[in-house]
């Protein structure tokens, strides 16, 4: 499988560790930084991750920061990508399985590298169930996405005509 990773300084060391597991395990990794500890914004990186997931240059992505939360809220400003902050099995399986997940997100300060594998290996091996209402549901996420694109339009329109 193709994955794209990306952290910001605060994930760093965990995104070095999960770049050598992903290899072992003969997954095709895309690194798209940050590649040192020095402060960057993690905005960046979940758009270099997301843009990649979107544009097909890899079959899912991987972000850390330091929560995972800044990481997870950036990453699901962009349409299509569906970003979730998993720190447990269940949620990086069920993440998928219902509701899509292309992208993992994850705390390099909340969770070690033990558990980071393991997380890792649980979202790649899952795949959408497909099940009617699980694709009823993203329809409707969907459709939040262009309804929120549309008014941002109009919203935009009347700005520059003020």
């Amino acid at each position: 499988m193709r994955i794209a990773i990306g952290a910001d300084h605060a994930g760093f060391s965990l995104k070095q560790d999960l770049v050598a597991y992903l290899s072992e395990l003969g997954h095709d990794v895309l690194d798209l930084g940050t590649h040192g500890t020095e402060p960057v914004d993690y905005p960046d990186y979940a758009e270099a991750v997301g843009r990649a997931v979107l544009r097909g240059q890899v079959d899912r992505g991987i972000l850390i920061c330091g929560s995972g939360v800044g990481a997870s809220v950036a990453a699901n400003k962009l349409p299509g990508i569906r970003a979730g902050l998993c720190h447990d099995t269940y949620s990086a399986r069920q993440g998928v399985e219902h509701d899509d997940m292309n992208v993992l997100v994850l705390g390099a300060r909340v969770i070690g590298p033990a558990l980071a594998r393991e997380l890792v290996r649980t979202f790649l091996a899952a795949r959408f169930s497909g099940e009617e209402r699980h694709v009823r549901r993203l329809k409707k996420v969907r459709a939040l996405e262009t309804r929120h694109s549309s008014e941002m339009e109009i919203s935009r329109e009347a700005e520059e005509r003020s």
